[in-house]
């Protein structure tokens, strides 16, 4: 098998981080080519390291460096997030243009890909992911790596006019052009960046994901992220899973049940969702003292302030929500601003009338697959998602909803409370074969052969 080197910003290092999602696809290619995982270590110093920490874990090797406190406030925390994320995002309104941390961003990129390029050898392929390293194709072909690259897109990527937002955008796409393959998890996505290089830079399509531009022949082409469909389907019978369960059943009281599981951020819709469920009260009489929704919202990037100002926004909403309608023996919006583990996620989603996926924006959301894959059978959820969310163009079964639209996302959800169980049954059969069938192996396969026949092609 062809060796995999991954380049990433996190890492897997720790085999409590080998949980669901990219970790366990990444972790899996590496396991069986032997090969080499490389990013930061997740911490800071005041000087720039020397050198690196390496490690082996099951034949895998790791390569992990520190950031300078002054390359973590411009590469990551400014540039990556408050730039690069709010565009991507159709947030211009949020994003905050600095060329030093453009400066740092492109250090950063170029750090790695000299810490990465003695250790790729001939024959390797090198699979980079994500918004930190748009630009790190093009550091390794300056410092010397002729072989395949193929890179991935986690995020969305925005319509041509939104991009052009970037005051870099032309430097970032003429560096993107160095990978041969470039993958996207939506066809939206795809379209928009192979929009954006034939309206700028003259690309030319020619077939099947084939694109020529900049004198570069490569592979553009649309791979949605799955899971690991099975496996989830099997924790969300689990011991520890039905111990969550249990526990807010005892709270529930034989009421039912809707979640929402989301990092706290602007792209997630959580204020627009919790509007959504006040109408929900407001219109629907009946639901009020037979409904308790739950929203687990982690903190995250807690330092950049636009993170600070939604938590305080959805501290006020929730308790808006609860003093509106709530009563003795019952909380209608629980709000949890912390962590849970995957297993105790999983019996949540399983015992759940209505699983809410509304984000304003998002290159795939795993949530809704994981959703689905938790449910029982005989008595399936229903599950309400964004049509701004990737995972909308595969997953037909779902209630699509506008997220913008707070009274069509509260009919929505009535709607899922009062469907019949016959047309819940279809929904799910729907959505559970599409996942299986697209599952995180499906995806990991279909990216590498493509990567690995990258030199061919061009």
């Amino acid at each position: 098998m062809t060796r995999i080197v991954a380049i990433s910003n996190r890492t897997a290092g720790e085999a409590a981080s080998r949980a669901g999602g990219l970790a366990v696809a990444v972790w899996e290619a590496l396991k069986a080519s032997g090969g080499s995982w490389i990013g930061w270590s997740g911490d800071t110093v005041e000087e720039q390291p020397r050198g690196a920490t390496t490690f082996n874990d099951e034949g895998v090797e790791f390569v992990l460096t520190d950031l300078t406190q002054e390359e973590f406030n411009g590469y990551y925390i400014t540039y990556a997030n408050r730039n690069i994320w709010p565009i991507f995002h159709y947030r211009v309104d949020l994003a905050h243009f600095d060329s030093e941390a453009f400066d740092a961003y492109a250090g950063v990129n170029q750090r790695i890909a000299r810490l990465a390029r003695p250790r790729i050898k001939d024959g390797d392929v090198v699979w980079v992911h994500d918004y930190h390293f748009l630009l790190l194709g093009d550091c390794l072909r300056r410092e010397g790596w002729r072989g395949p690259i193929g890179f991935f897109l986690h995020i969305p990527f925005p319509a041509p006019e939104i991009f052009r937002a970037l005051p870099e955008h032309a430097q970032i796409a003429r560096a993107m052009c160095e990978y041969d393959v470039i993958g996207f998890q939506t066809e939206r996505d795809t379209s928009n960046f192979i929009r954006y290089l034939t309206e700028d830079h003259g690309a030319a399509e020619l077939g099947e994901g084939r694109v020529k531009v900049l004198n570069r022949t490569l592979t553009i082409k649309t791979y949605p992220i799955g899971i690991d469909a099975e496996d989830f389907a099997e924790l969300a019978v689990s011991e520890k899973a039905q111990d969550a369960a249990t526990r807010i059943g005892r709270f529930l009281g034989g009421r039912s049940f809707a979640i929402g599981v989301d990092r706290i951020d602007y792209s997630k819709g959580l204020p627009e969702r919790f509007e959504a469920v006040g109408k929900l009260f407001d219109a629907h009489p009946d639901v009020r003292g037979a409904l308790s929704v739950t929203q687990i919202a982690p903190p995250s990037r807690s330092k950049v302030e636009e993170y600070q100002e939604l938590r305080l926004q959805l501290d006020q909403l929730a308790g808006r929500i609860n003093g509106d309608y709530g009563d003795l023996d019952w909380i209608p919006l629980r709000y949890l601003a912390r962590s849970f583990d995957r297993a105790e996620l999983a019996g949540l989603f399983r015992i759940a009338q209505v699983g809410l996926v509304t984000p304003l924006r998002d290159g795939m959301n795993l949530v809704a697959k994981e959703f689905v894959m938790a449910q029982d059978e005989a008595d399936p959820g229903v599950l309400i998602l964004s049509e701004f969310a990737g995972s909308a163009e595969r997953l037909r079964g779902a209630i699509v909803v506008n997220p913008h639209n707070a009274a069509a996302v509260a009919e929505a959800m009535h709607y899922a409370l009062t469907m019949p169980l016959d047309q819940r049954v279809e929904r799910w059969r729907e959505l559970r074969e599409t996942i299986v069938a697209e599952d995180i192996d499906w995806w990991r396969g279909n990216f590498l052969n493509d990567l690995t026949r990258a030199p061919e092609a061009a």
